[in-house]
């Protein structure tokens, strides 16, 4: 059985929805992660995990150092956020994040000493100080969802698969695929880290065909991979699950019931670092991208730095942006203004064009279907927002509004441009609610 499965792994499974989308990762796909220095300001976010907000133990005229704690993970959902620059606190603010919720934000002004202090020596690197390491690090998946990595590793059943998330199917985002070409003996370390912690032997990596590149470095370095179809969503949890494995996971269940968990590239890099290099997670890797920016760039950025000096490291923004984007263009969250702060999750900060980003006003839907055909969920995004205009969010939950991944295949080839995906996260609000 075992054997059988690991053919099919090797083979790969096709996956007959999605999408496929200009992928734009031409702009920056040569170009290698460059180190932006830490600016003067940081404002950092004490909720950039799903979950409770972490509690700042921190106060205004604090001296920290890099590395130092400044909030504490609240609750079995939460995570630990630490200071990536050295200086003094200015204060807690709330402000107002790309998801349109307040949150506190730790400032901290820059003093540009090089002090830096690191979590304590590791004494066992069985899966208990692995998974307790992981927790302390601060480290949530790194993919966009965020959700701490520690309570993923810590499944209510036994699991016999980690699959690597090495898809990276969103446009423009270079950031993983960048990773996997530059340190793939750290990733492959964070990997087997990971697998000891689930206390699991079958390891999948699953990465597009239009990266063998990284399908090359990862086979010769002994990792199982299988080679993706160039498809979006294929970074999607349940879809890569299906693909790499041949397991379905059930509407309504999660990856644990079918023994597998899924784990992102910088989620395994950032591990690494946390158990060998005793690093919490303070910086991270995003592509800034699109026709608007001077120079696209794949960039380590300081958690907590200004999209505007990250806009004025590359270039500076051209004339003619219409939007600006956290994230990818499918999943990522639309900016007002560049007034935001780089968080765990930001993989991406896009600078649209009017070419790249429609603006087209939506027209009435006109019963086309495609939004139906190219649901990965096989859902019908159509009748979902229907009955959520209508407030009708029970009639709408009855056709798995629920279960909707927001990934945007629906919206993206709508002629009537339809707000599908907004609809449907609107009303999966409404019914949080009423729980």
């Amino acid at each position: 059985m075992i054997q059988e499965e690991i053919l099919l792994i090797i083979k790969g499974k096709k996956y007959h929805y999605g999408i496929h989308v200009k992928d734009r990762k031409e702009l920056c796909r040569e170009k290698p992660i460059e180190t932006m220095p830490a600016p003067e300001i940081v404002k950092i976010s004490v909720s950039q995990h799903i979950g409770a907000p972490a509690i700042p133990v921190v106060n205004a005229g604090d001296t920290v150092v890099k590395g130092q704690l400044i909030a504490e993970a609240s609750g079995a959902v939460s995570a630990n956020v630490y200071s990536g620059v050295c200086g003094t606190v200015s204060g807690i603010e709330e402000i107002v994040n790309p998801m349109g919720l307040k949150q506190k934000y730790i400032v901290i002004k820059n003093d540009f000493r090089t002090d830096e202090v690191f979590l304590p020596n590791m004494e066992s690197f069985d899966d208990k100080s692995i998974i307790e390491r992981v927790r302390q690090a601060g480290i949530v998946g790194l993919g966009g969802a965020g959700f701490p990595t520690a309570v993923k590793l810590t499944p209510k059943s036994p699991l016999d698969t980690l699959v690597v998330n090495g898809a990276e199917c969103e446009p423009y985002l270079n950031c993983d695929y960048r990773l996997m070409l530059e340190h793939p003996d750290e990733i492959v370390k964070g990997i087997n880290y990971l697998a000891a912690a689930l206390n699991v032997k079958n390891v999948v990596v699953g990465i597009e065909k239009n990266k063998p590149e990284a399908v090359q470095a990862f086979s010769e370095r002994g990792m199982k991979v299988v080679e993706l179809q160039k498809q979006y969503p294929m970074g999607s949890e349940k879809q890569l699950i299906y693909c790499c494995t041949g397991r379905k996971v059930p509407v309504g269940k999660m990856p644990f019931d079918v023994g597998v968990c899924v784990q992102n590239i910088k989620t395994l890099f950032a591990a690494y670092e946390a158990v060998e290099l005793n690093k919490p997670l303070t910086e991270i890797v995003m592509t800034v991208s699109g026709d608007g920016i001077a120079e696209a760039k794949n960039l380590k950025v300081t958690i907590g730095t200004p999209f505007t000096d990250i806009a004025a490291f590359c270039g500076g923004e051209k004339e003619g942006v219409v939007k600006y984007v956290a994230g990818g263009p499918m999943m990522g969250k639309n900016l007002t203004d560049l007034n935001q702060y780089a968080r765990k999750t930001d993989s991406g900060l896009l600078f649209l064009t009017a070419k790249e980003a429609s603006l087209d006003a939506p027209s009435n839907c006109i019963n086309c279907g495609r939004c139906a055909k190219n649901c990965p969920m096989r859902l019908m995004p159509m009748y979902i927002e229907m009955y959520t205009l209508a407030g009708d969010y029970e009639k709408a939950a009855k056709y798995g509004a629920m279960n909707c991944i927001e990934c945007g295949s629906c919206a993206y080839n709508c002629p009537a441009k339809r707000a599908l995906v907004q609809s449907i996260a609107f009303c999966k609000a409404k019914l949080r609610e009423k729980k």
